[in-house]
């Protein structure tokens, strides 16, 4: 998701306590035996972990896979299989760097191999706020903390980026397609909005920044949250006493500050950024630590070149986070094939 600093949106406020309502009213309804699954992963495929933050940014990358098998542990899906050529385990991190860390953390850990890691690389997919809406950033590394350290994309990967940018850019979209907020399962292109008035890019390199809006809190996920906000990629989407149950005290947090200053003082890219974010710099972090190769593509929702001159963060990502998920995965999907045949 973008990078914010600060208090929590206004419209995120909304949704969120939407979901308060939605979890009273309808959670109970979900499937009273539904209990967390610690199903047992291959032991001896090492994959690629692809991850977003949210529903709509998994959406493209989960249309073009074949999965073979879902794994659950503790509220977490890993859909395992294969994408562009790769072996695989594509997954939703959740919104923040506490959830970022976290959900990668269980991936290393569910998914392992005797003689080597059982996770081979990482590799990011989702939206930020970027210099041109709709363009693809591939940062050559990134921050959690302002500048004062980095975690670096692995440049044999930033390599295969750079040759596979030239292939992905006339791909990337002009048109942002309305998307499908409330996962309605309705194709995600078939309505659309605004033509942006250049052709977006792929860059490789430059400088990517990861915040932490929620103040070290997790922000938990809203149980048929649609597709930002929800639990699950939108085609699996449903509604279950666990997430309702996580959901209710997970916000508990975040209630105080839900209707003050946020949408007075929209926030501006910073373009002294490649990219800016709430997630990656988590995830590199981890995959630093595993000594696995990583990198991070994300796509601008927020940024310069709106033909609307809507007012910055949140405004714009409400608005373009559909072109921004889809040029980021065209980016992804063309670096996976591109990885899986080097």
């Amino acid at each position: 998701m973008s990078g914010i600093r600060g208090h929590v949106p206004r419209p995120l406020a909304v949704a969120l306590v939407v979901g308060v309502l939605a979890a009273a009213l309808f959670g109970v309804q979900g499937t009273a035996d539904a209990k967390t699954k610690r199903a047992k992963a291959n032991k001896c495929v090492p994959r690629l972990l692809v991850v977003s933050a949210f529903p709509a940014e998994i959406g493209p990358l989960l249309k073009a896979a074949h999965v073979d098998r879902t794994v659950e542990v503790d509220g977490h899906q890993f859909f395992v299989g294969t994408l562009a050529g790769n072996d695989v385990v594509l997954a939703l991190t959740g919104i923040g760097p506490v959830n970022a860390d976290k959900t990668t953390r269980i991936a290393f850990d569910t998914f392992t191999c005797k003689s080597q890691p059982g996770i081979a690389g990482v590799v990011f997919s989702g939206v930020a706020g970027v210099k041109r809406i709709g363009d693809v950033a591939v940062p050559t590394r990134w921050t959690p903390d302002a500048r004062k350290s980095w975690y670096a994309a692995d440049p044999t990967m930033l390599a295969v980026a750079q040759q596979t940018a030239p292939i992905s850019s006339p791909k990337l979209e002009r048109t942002n397609p309305l998307g499908d907020p409330g996962c309605t399962c309705m194709p995600t292109d078939l309505v659309k909005t605004v033509t942006l008035s250049y052709q977006p890019d792929v860059t490789v390199g430059g400088d990517g920044e990861t915040s932490d809006p929620f103040a070290g809190r997790a922000l938990p996920c809203v149980p048929n949250g649609g597709d930002i906000f929800g639990c699950e990629p939108c085609k699996v989407q449903k509604r279950t006493v666990e997430d309702a149950r996580r959901f209710v005290p997970g916000i508990l947090p975040f209630i105080p500050n839900f209707f003050f200053d946020y949408l007075q003082n929209p926030q501006q890219t910073d373009t002294s950024y490649a990219a800016q974010d709430e997630e990656t710099a988590a995830v590199a972090a981890v995959a630093t630590e595993k000594a696995v190769p990583f990198i991070g593509f994300r796509a601008g929702s927020d940024g310069a070149g709106d033909p609307l001159m809507l007012p910055g963060f949140p405004f714009q990502f409400f608005f373009y986070k559909q072109i921004a998920a889809d040029n980021a995965g065209i980016a992804t999907l063309d670096f996976l094939s591109a990885w899986a045949h080097r």
